[in-house]
């Protein structure tokens, strides 16, 4: 097996996702928790979305991130889906998402439909 531990429980596996930053014993990325916790879930919400999971690795992943956020904002951008081949109705269900997501004050949306980020302190 070529599981390089890098920290409790985030490893990587040559096989695996190009050995882009997993947890340990699943195929899911650091990446994947990531991006969840940017579109405003809790780190205590996550594991609804991603049931197989411990909160314990869930914090590890983010702490990971933390870390080294350079390389996980490199996979983010690298895995993007170009908005031109989103389809309409994809697109629609994600601006009906992020006006709930306004709402409950996880981020601002502008007319357009075009959403940024609140900063996240820690």
């Amino acid at each position: 097996m070529n599981l390089q531990s890098v920290s409790r429980y985030v490893a990587r596996h040559p096989e695996i996702l190009q050995s882009e930053p997993i947890i340990a014993g699943t195929r899911t990325s650091v990446r994947a928790i990531v991006e969840l916790w940017r579109l405003g879930i809790t780190p205590e919400e996550i594991p609804m979305h991603l049931p197989h999971l411990k909160l314990a690795q869930i914090f590890d992943a983010l702490s990971f991130y933390l870390d080294n956020q350079e390389e996980i904002n490199t996979y983010i951008e690298r895995n993007r889906i170009p908005e031109e081949l989103i389809h309409p109705a994809v697109k629609a269900a994600m601006r009906k998402q992020l006006k709930v997501l306004e709402l409950f004050g996880t981020i601002d949306c502008d007319e357009d439909s075009n959403y940024k980020q609140q900063q996240q302190t820690i």
